[in-house]
């Protein structure tokens, strides 16, 4: 699933899939978010898509959004928002809040959360400034809590800065990709460059960076973590706050079937639906506080903080739901006896085996020879010095040298 689709004109809008998926996707393991269902599925809790649109039919029959999908306005052409031609819209909201199929295939981070699609691309989902201020907008005064933008643009505008702050004085907290989908980047984009945008990076199934990794020099922190290493200019550097995963990952499409999607874009998805998870049992959090709960309780890298690769850590819905809430010590004791509670049902998650520790206690062991002989050797040149030096104390006494010689008058 591309994030556009260059020929549509040749060959018109994207095709339904014909494949099907029986399983999750490996980022629903990685993320567990069914283990704090019990406390939140979203409920009550509206995310704005702002991309290409969202397919009608899954917001009817038996559609993965069904009964949860509002078409807002269509920005660049005719109709509403209920036409996605790429499909780059309906995979990140389904990924969002899709429901749970029977059959036990992918569902959204936040099934019971609500989706107002905005088109803020044309069918070939291309976009620009304008067309994201406006669609920025009108989510906000659709009264989203969450505003999922999908496609990043190169350069900053002042239409695009002023409607992020209107976002956020209307309680919606902005969240975007810091890339474009299956591209590297030299230089931050936006909105995910500006200041209350959460900036979201990729990551792969091992927790390294994936797609269009970011780093603070080429070779950098996402080099060495297997990466796409990625220079940026002198004085311009990328802001990444949070990672979730974003390679291969399952997502519906229009028409139905389902679709692999790898990049940023989809990391900023689950991101969203994780921030849904979190306002939906703690909806009186303000933008502010409800990025920094995303933040505060990522699954930290080990490295200096925040990391240029990969900020603070990869989002974790079992923690930032069950954290305790700010109202005092009755609340924060009762979300944390509940997490326990709520990630007991989760689906194990496979760790690798450890690495073979064969070489590590053969290099332990030659150690240990090596520095067992240099320690018989040091005891054995110092007895041989006391011996020494008792021996002269002796010719001393005697009035003979250490060799048994008469000494000298």
């Amino acid at each position: 699933m591309s994030q556009t689709l260059s020929d549509v004109r040749q060959n018109g809008c994207r095709k339904p899939s014909a494949r099907a998926a029986d399983r999750p996707s490996w980022s629903q393991v990685f993320l567990r978010p069914e283990a704090v269902w019990p406390l939140s599925r979203g409920a009550g809790v509206t995310v704005a898509v702002i991309g290409s649109g969202v397919d009608a039919g899954a917001g009817s029959g038996a559609g993965a959004l069904a009964g949860r999908l509002t078409l807002g306005p269509r920005l660049h052409g005719d109709g509403d928002a209920g036409r996605d031609c790429v499909g780059h819209g309906t995979a990140l909201a389904t990924l969002v809040a899709g429901r749970r199929p029977a059959d036990g295939g992918p569902s959204g981070v936040a099934p019971a959360a609500k989706v107002l699609a905005v088109a803020a691309a044309d069918d070939a989902g291309s976009t620009n400034a304008d067309l994201l201020a406006r669609g920025i907008r009108a989510a906000a005064d659709g009264g989203a809590r969450i505003g999922l933008v999908a496609a990043p643009i190169a350069e900053p505008a002042p239409a695009l800065a002023d409607a992020v702050g209107y976002a956020t004085a209307k309680g919606m907290l902005l969240v975007a990709p810091v890339g474009p989908d299956n591209q590297a980047v030299n230089a931050p984009v936006y909105p995910a460059g500006y200041p209350g945008v959460l900036a979201v990076a990729a990551i792969g199934a091992d927790g390294a960076p994936a797609g269009s990794g970011v780093s603070d020099s080429a070779g950098g922190a996402a080099g060495r973590a297997g990466g796409a290493a990625v220079a940026v200019a002198p004085g311009r550097t990328s802001r990444v706050d949070v990672t979730a995963p974003g390679e291969g990952l399952l997502a519906a499409g229009p028409g139905g079937g389902t679709f692999t999607a790898s990049g940023p874009s989809y990391a900023a998805a689950l991101v969203a639906g994780t921030a849904a998870l979190v306002l939906g049992r703690s909806p009186s959090l303000t933008v502010e506080q409800l990025a920094d709960r995303l933040r505060s309780t990522a699954y930290r890298p080990g490295t200096a903080l925040p990391d240029p690769a990969v900020g603070w850590g990869a989002v974790d819905p079992v923690t930032a739901v069950g954290a305790p809430a700010a109202a005092g010590a009755a609340a924060a004791g009762a979300a944390a006896a509940a997490v326990p509670t709520a990630a007991a049902t989760a689906e194990p998650v496979v760790v690798p085996p450890p690495p073979d520790g064969r070489p590590v206690r053969l290099a332990s062991a030659v150690t240990g020879v090596s520095l067992g002989g240099a320690a018989l050797l040091g005891l054995a040149a110092a007895a041989a010095r006391v011996g020494r030096n008792r021996a002269a104390a002796r010719a001393g006494r005697d009035g003979r040298d250490g060799a048994g010689t008469p000494a000298a008058e």
